[in-house]
């Protein structure tokens, strides 16, 4: 063994160890605003604000403080923060103690911690989250159903 060389690194060693998962993560920090859309197809996590539609295939996370004036479509969507517009997640979407949606919410799966608000209708199950769920309903009167 020479004087310099080091030992392989785990994932040379083992290749079976290597990482696949090639997932992006974008952080929109608590000091930035973002005006437009967003659309990644791994996760994003919202620290500040972004007024418009955020897309992503994988996650939407709006942490304690963060703030969407828009649509949240998504597999999974987890909120902290405070989200004006529709979420619409195929797979669940979790509303934690700090946060308020004023708008609907569409998915197979809701967990809704005390404290969560939600100001806005429920749909739940496989045909609440279709991907024709994605796109906000026109609205309805008052009392309609």
């Amino acid at each position: 063994m020479a004087i310099f060389s080091s030992p392989p690194r785990e994932s040379e060693a083992n290749p079976m160890r290597r990482r696949t998962d090639h997932t992006t993560l974008s952080i929109i920090a608590k000091d930035l605003t973002v005006v437009g859309d967003l659309t990644t197809d791994g996760v994003v996590k919202i620290e500040g604000t972004v007024v418009g539609t955020v897309r992503a295939g994988r996650q939407v996370l709006v942490a304690k403080g963060g703030e969407v004036e828009g649509d949240v479509v998504t597999r999974e969507a987890i909120i902290g923060g405070e989200v004006r517009g529709t979420v619409v997640a195929e797979e669940r979407v979790e509303i934690q103690a700090t946060s308020v949606v004023h708008g609907d919410i569409a998915s197979r799966r809701l967990l809704v911690h005390e404290g969560g608000e939600i100001n806005g209708v429920v749909r739940m199950g496989e045909e609440a989250a279709a991907p024709q769920a994605a796109a906000p309903a026109a609205a309805t009167p008052a009392g309609s159903y």
